[in-house]
């Protein structure tokens, strides 16, 4: 295992895990090279991937068999670059990774109100959250809650909703993994998933939060590299120029002159939708457990919020590179689509037509290119397959993707297994129940909730970026107003809170089960993704009007709000919890 201090040694073990990629990398590029075959080389590819994350993460680990303290914030030592860089990896999940340029392929201008979305909750989170939650110093969401409006029971309610929403976003990652297992390990889709259940589970089970902010510092590094290499490669094929974000006009400019490309993938079309995409985006990234518990790793104030601003630094990177993959996509099956060889056996279009990605259009068909349909969810990974880039380079892209996955599912399985050791007791772990029971406790529910996601997403309820939308509007919905009135309103009470988590959380999920079983249409032309824009005002409205309603909170509840308010001093927790 490796010792000492945490902050003296990560810049060690930062440049170690980067060493490490890059030599897997190099030898699986010779054996390429070498003759060895593509399925060869995309098997080591994925199995070298979790291997070596679950080393790492053995590694990093604590020395002491049962430290319930890395399953908690392991030291507030990390330093705001590392952890802005960990925060973004945690970030860059499936739905970023996976799911952002195939929405852009899709809907075109409409598909930017992710990425909008996104980072603008980064924005809230920086000015309204991240250094009010780090100021207050506790381990969790539940905890700040608990402390705020006094008790049990806040903290019960928002463990329940944390879970609900951990546990939507998992299943994301696991359909992710799933896709990744099915195309370069030859499974079927359904036995993927629980493939690739086994794999999170080796790097989640093996260490704590220590150990994650050490891989994910270098899952980073990986998913960048894998994201923007395909994109450099086709920006210099296409226009010249080795940077995606200026070249992909060029592909624009191609696509109009194939007469594949109309007016209305680069205009607005569904305003509605847009605009309530972009809220439930920012008020849920602003909400989301496992990025708020990210305010809580560093050394001050000013340390959470330079995180905040290193995160979106590193996200931007990523970001602006998806329009241009999507165009580059659309380029390129526009200019193979008609190649009848490309229906072959062995070839990337049997692959992905066989997981039922990829398909030949029929009459009736919804919108193809060059004869073809792609799922959304299939574009970025096939994308250096479809362009005929060497096959390493398929196989490097799918393993920054499954990077991408096993950092957010390991960050969301940790925070369901603090929130069922820590906070789900009713009393933030000091219910006199030993350390080791309570990790114990914490790893058993981490197994329960991948083994139900998995199980969950080998049905494939829906797509990758669909299903983690419903997390941010149930986050929104059941979390925000009482996170943000906690911190700016002192006349904010407990009933009000309890009212509007409940009363927030229940609209949410009512209108997405609504739609999702044709119970109920479309409200104003809003769809599932957007749900959260009934279920935050609904909180907001019924957190006021309760607290209004009911007494005050005591003079000691109003003296700990303004304490946190101020970044310097210490701060005196109200008893009664």
């Amino acid at each position: 295992m490796l010792r000492g201090d945490f902050t003296q040694t990560m810049g060690r073990i930062f440049f170690i895990y980067i060493g490490g990629c890059l030599l897997a990398a190099t030898i699986l590029v010779i054996l390429s090279l070498a003759g060895v075959s593509d399925h060869a080389v995309g098997v080591a590819f994925i199995l070298l991937t979790v291997a070596f994350y679950a080393v790492m993460g053995l590694l990093g680990r604590s020395a002491r068999r049962a430290e319930l303290t890395d399953y908690d914030v392991a030291g507030r030592h990390v330093p705001a670059f590392y952890n802005g860089m960990a925060t973004a990896a945690d970030w860059m999940s499936a739905a970023s990774f996976i799911g952002l340029a195939g929405a852009i392929f899709l809907r075109g201008f409409d598909g930017l109100a992710y990425p909008i979305g996104w980072t603008a909750g980064y924005v809230l989170v920086a000015v309204l959250l991240a250094p009010f939650l780090r100021k207050f110093g506790q381990f969790t969401v539940p905890d700040f809650l608990a402390a705020r409006y006094g008790g049990r029971v806040p903290r019960l309610i928002a463990a329940v909703i944390l879970l609900s929403v951990s546990f939507l976003y998992v299943v994301a990652q696991m359909s992710a993994t799933g896709l990744i297992a099915a195309r370069f390990l030859g499974l079927d889709f359904p036995v993927a998933v629980f493939v690739g259940l086994a794999g999170i589970l080796a790097c989640s089970a093996l260490g704590g939060m220590r150990a994650l902010i050490w891989t994910q510092v270098a899952q980073y590094v990986v998913v960048l590299v894998a994201y923007l290499l395909p994109a450099v490669w086709l920006s210099q094929r296409v226009a010249g120029i080795p940077v995606p974000q200026i070249a992909y006009g060029r592909a624009l400019d191609r696509l109009a002159g194939l007469g594949v490309l109309d007016g209305s993938w680069l205009t607005l079309g569904d305003g509605v939708n847009f605009c309530g995409v972009i809220f439930c985006l920012m008020l849920g990234t602003a909400s989301l457990p496992h990025v708020l518990s990210r305010c809580l790793t560093t050394p001050s104030v000013r340390e959470s919020r330079l995180s905040v601003a290193w995160s979106l630094l590193f996200l931007l990177l990523l970001y602006t590179a998806a329009p241009a993959l999507a165009a580059f996509a659309k380029l390129e099956l526009a200019n193979l689509g008609a190649d009848p060889s490309i229906d072959g056996a062995g070839g990337w279009f049997s692959a992905w037509q066989r997981i039922g990605l990829v398909a030949r259009a029929a009459a009736g068909d919804g919108p193809a290119i060059g004869g073809l349909i792609i799922d959304p969810d299939a574009v970025v990974l096939a994308m250096p397959e479809i362009a005929g880039l060497p096959f390493v380079v398929a196989a490097l892209v799918a393993a920054g993707a499954l990077a991408a996955t096993l950092s957010s599912a390991d960050g969301l399985l940790l925070t369901i297994g603090k929130a069922a050791a820590h906070d789900l007791p009713g009393n933030g772990g000091r219910s006199g129940i030993s350390s080791g029971r309570r990790l114990a406790v914490a790893r058993m529910a981490m197994a329960v909730a991948a083994v139900l996601a998995a199980w969950t997403a080998s049905a494939r309820p829906a797509g990758i970026l669909t299903i983690v939308a419903w997390a941010f509007s149930l986050a929104a919905s059941g979390l925000f107003p009482a996170l943000v009135l906690g911190i700016w309103w002192k006349r904010a009470t407990g009933p009000g809170a309890l009212a509007g988590m409940l009363a927030g959380w229940s609209v949410a999920a009512v209108y997405i089960l609504g739609l999702k079983t044709g119970v109920i249409s479309p409200v104003g032309g809003i769809g599932d993704v957007a749900a959260g824009v009934f279920g935050v005002p609904v909180a907001a409205a019924m957190t006021v009007a309760v607290s209004l309603l009911t007494p005050p909170p005591s003079a000691r509840i109003q003296a700990f709000v303004d304490q946190i308010r101020i970044p310097r001093g210490r701060i005196t927790l109200p008893e009664g919890d």
